[in-house]
């Protein structure tokens, strides 16, 4: 039995992972720490969770605590990683991995020392209709893959235009914008189809002035057997522009689908167009945690791992480190 305790029970742990915890065979939540112990406990009321922590070490010192689930901010991924895998606990660390690669380097070192597995929360490479693209980019439906296009544009947030910026535009929590925070799902899930990214170039820009971090992004990246993939991601738009679209050419054909928003899936080849389900779970991280807990068992492998994690965040730090020079 895998016993989970988790580091930060904001959001993020309310619907898409918390839950799946108790939901995975073999699996259970035992203990939650948020520095707010009344926030904890008023999660750990709503969840079921039997106990509650206010210092993260108590919990990584937990006997009953086999493996720990880190969900606070990427600033402090790094430290409470480390010190879990110092107590022999394999680790599952929100996405981005870390703040930046060196980050995410020491703690692969930490976990190689050790001889701790580390995971990471890359949910995509498990997702019913990701694994779906994925089978029909393998059976050639759309023939030889040449290049791929991403497009997200977002309309900044009321708060933001506002002057009450969240941590996710603040670089030194989360590492830069909401390109780190959004497009590492996109870069992540192109590495588990096509492998690791082995050119980037890129333009990096703050156009709205209503934070430090970039709000506009466009890059190219060229993976193994010379396949191209660009990108453009904007946080600066109107609603009316709002966009979430990915789309991967082939000799054959196309497939279109969304990263975010779980639109249809669309194919296009010779034999016309077809519509698939891009199903979304009640729980998105449910297949990763089954995975990782049937990987902590020794019944399979998980397809997300500190190594893979780690290569996505060098590819978000190529793109940005010209606009970056200097704080890194």
């Amino acid at each position: 039995m895998i016993n989970w305790g988790i580091i930060g029970c904001g959001n993020v742990t309310e619907v898409k992972s918390g839950p799946a915890f108790n939901k995975v065979a073999d699996s259970r939540l035992i203990a939650v720490m948020r520095r707010n112990k009344s926030l904890a406990e008023d999660y750990a009321g709503r969840h079921n969770v039997p106990k509650v922590y206010s210092d993260a070490n108590d919990l990584i010192n937990d006997e009953d605590i086999n493996a720990v689930y880190i969900a606070t901010p990427p600033g402090s991924h790094m430290e409470y990683a480390i010190a879990s895998i110092k107590a022999g606990k394999p680790v599952y660390i929100e996405k981005p991995m870390a703040l930046n690669y060196a980050e995410c380097l020491k703690i692969n070192e930490a976990a190689l020392k050790y001889g701790v597995p580390v995971f990471v929360a890359y949910y995509r490479r498990s997702l019913p209709g990701f694994l779906k693209v994925k089978d029909l980019i393998e059976s050639g439906s759309i023939g030889k893959v040449r290049f791929l296009h991403i497009q997200l544009f977002k309309t900044p947030s009321e708060d933001e235009k506002l002057g009450r910026l969240p941590w996710r535009v603040d670089p030194s929590l989360s590492g830069g914008g909401h390109f780190f925070d959004l497009a590492c799902h996109q870069l992540d899930y192109f590495d588990y189809l096509f492998g690791p990214v082995q050119k980037v170039r890129s333009v990096v820009l703050n156009q709205g002035g209503l934070y430090k971090a970039e709000d506009f992004i466009t890059a190219e990246f060229v993976f193994p057997d010379n396949i191209v993939g660009t990108g453009s991601w904007c946080f600066g738009v109107s609603k009316e522009s709002n966009r979430d679209f990915i789309e991967i050419t082939g000799t054959a054909g196309y497939i279109r689908f969304s990263t975010f928003s779980f639109e249809p899936i669309i194919l296009i080849n010779e034999s016309g167009s077809k519509e698939l389900i891009n199903e979304r779970p009640e729980h998105v991280q449910y297949y990763l945690i089954e995975k990782i807990v049937q990987s902590l068992e020794g019944k399979g492998t998980s397809p997300s791992t500190g190594i893979t994690g780690a290569r996505t965040s060098w590819v978000m730090d190529e793109v940005v480190k010209e606009y970056y020079f200097g704080l890194r």
